[in-house]
Formats: C-alpha cells, structure tokens, sequence
C-alpha cells in the first residue's frame, strides 16, 4: 500500500502595519488569521502543514527598526503553545516560523517542527542571511543559525527545513537529503523582481538532485508603509522528480494541499543512482575557505 500523506500549505497577506496598527495588534490579527485557516486545514484532513517565513506579521526586514525585536519569542512560547494544541487537536504535523529568542539580545530566523502528538520534535534556525537592498535588512535582525541542518523524525515523514534565503544554496539541501529528509518544507517572503524567475526553478532543482519533496510557501501582497515590492504567493508542492503537483495562485490567501506518495521517493532513487554516485573525496575545495 503507497505511503500517501496529505500536506498543506498556506499563503497569507498582512493588511495590517504600522503606524496605524500597533504591533501587539498586527501579531494577533495575523495569528487569528493563521488559525482559522489551520482550522481549515484540519477539516479537509491535513497530516502535514507548513506556514510561511514569520507567519505572524509583516516582513519587517523592509525597514531596521529595533521595536521589532519586541516580537520575538522563546520556543516553546505563547505561539508555539497554541500551534501544539492545533497540531494534537487535528493529530496534523505543523511547521511554525516565527522570531525567535532564545536569550537576551539574541534573535535567530527559526521553525519549530511540531509533531501529530504537539510534542516539539526540534527546531531549525535560518543559515544564510541576507542584507541588501532594496529592503532586505536580515543582518540587523537575525544571526546565522547555528544548528546545521537536522531532519526531524515525524509521524508521517522525515521532515527538513530550509529557510527562504538559504533555497539559493545548494549545499544545505544536499545535506537535508544526505540526513534522510523525505521532504523539505521552505518558508518564504519573497517579491516579484530578480528571483522570481528562480522561484520555481532553483527548488524543484533540489528535489531532484536530492530525490525528496519540496514544500515551498510564500506569501502575497504587498505590505505598508514599505511597499518594497509584491509578494507573489505561487507557493507549491513539487515531486521528487522536479514536477510541480499543485501551485497556489499569485495574489490571494490560499490554503493549498495536496496528497504525496513518499514511496515515490524509493521508486525515483532506484532510477537515478545519485546517492550512490556521490564522489565527495573529490568535493573538498567546496569547503576551502576563499582568498
């Protein structure tokens, strides 16, 4: 019998920024938000769901600004406490990202993995940080995660995360897959403009050099006072052979799901042997640090 989970993933706007709103406000609208469509998502049978790049406001990298930090969370914490409770009561995996801080003045770019029972099975934290313009400040929010690239044994699969910037390195995906990821799930926000064209281009390429699932979620709209651009939703579900299965639309809230058959996996790695064919005694220049 094929081992088919049902995922899901959502894609969200945020009307709501400062000034006119405060930001203990924008951070309750947009979870309440959240949850309806977990909610959602828990009546149409989701296992496995992924929420987008800090699901719980805007993207406030546009700006540097230190009120922000204010935002940030232990984990577990209150936001995390309430997606344990959704992910027990619908017996669903959830992929919660959120502004972590795990001490005093330290902030990190981090998904909590959340298993069918609530329990938190670990966490992964953003490596690669960008910092440029226009409107792309993480450096000043953000250190570079320090837990490498685990995978997280859920009841439904093996799940890996990569965070929205990191999709542009290859090397931690391979490693995802070298660590038995069976599917990725990356967090997004991200506008139309230079990358658009890598959106559906560079992930599916993970997919299949690694021969496992990408879950990749971004959110649409565009976002004040900054107006850095259009988030161009578009999040989707692709194969382990490069195929896209479903793709949300570009400019609306979207609870997409989809039913993955991780046997797939086994069936594409006995075709193409790239495991198998790895030469990593000839990779070490990969590692040597640039003059």
């Amino acid at each position: 019998m094929a081992r088919i989970v049902k995922c899901g993933l959502i894609q969200a706007s945020c009307p709501w920024t400062p000034p006119k709103h405060s930001l203990k406000d924008i951070k309750k609208r947009m979870i309440d938000k959240h949850v309806a469509m977990i909610h959602e998502a828990g009546k149409k049978g989701v296992q496995m769901l992924g929420l987008q790049e800090i699901f719980y406001g805007p993207y406030f990298c546009a700006e540097q600004e230190t009120k922000w930090y204010d935002t940030a969370e232990t984990i577990p914490g209150p936001t995390v406490k309430l997606m344990r409770g959704l992910a027990k009561k619908y017996k669903m995996v959830i992929v919660v990202p959120i502004y972590e801080t795990p001490s005093t003045g330290t902030y990190y770019n981090t998904a909590a993995v959340i298993d069918a029972d609530g329990s938190i099975v670990g966490k992964y934290r953003k490596n690669h940080i960008p910092h440029c313009a226009p409107g792309f400040w993480e450096k000043f929010y953000f250190k570079p995660g320090n837990l490498g690239y685990p995978v997280f044994q859920t009841r439904y699969a093996k799940v890996g995360v990569y965070i929205c910037y990191d999709r542009h390195f290859p090397d931690g995906a391979r490693i995802l897959g070298l660590n038995g990821a069976e599917i990725v799930f990356n967090p997004s926000a991200t506008v139309k403009g230079l990358s658009q064209y890598l959106w559906k281009l560079e992930q599916p390429a993970h997919a299949v050099a690694n021969q496992y699932f990408v879950a990749a979620s971004n959110r649409v709209g565009v976002e004040g006072p900054w107006k850095i651009g259009e988030f161009y939703g578009q999040s989707y579900f692709c194969d382990p052979r490069g195929q896209l299965i479903k793709v949300a639309s570009p400019d609306k809230d979207e609870l997409i799901t989809a039913d993955l058959d991780f046997d797939q996996i086994l069936e594409v790695r006995k075709v193409w042997q790239f495991f198998r064919d790895r030469r990593p005694e000839t990779y070490g220049e990969l590692v040597q640090q640039l003059p």
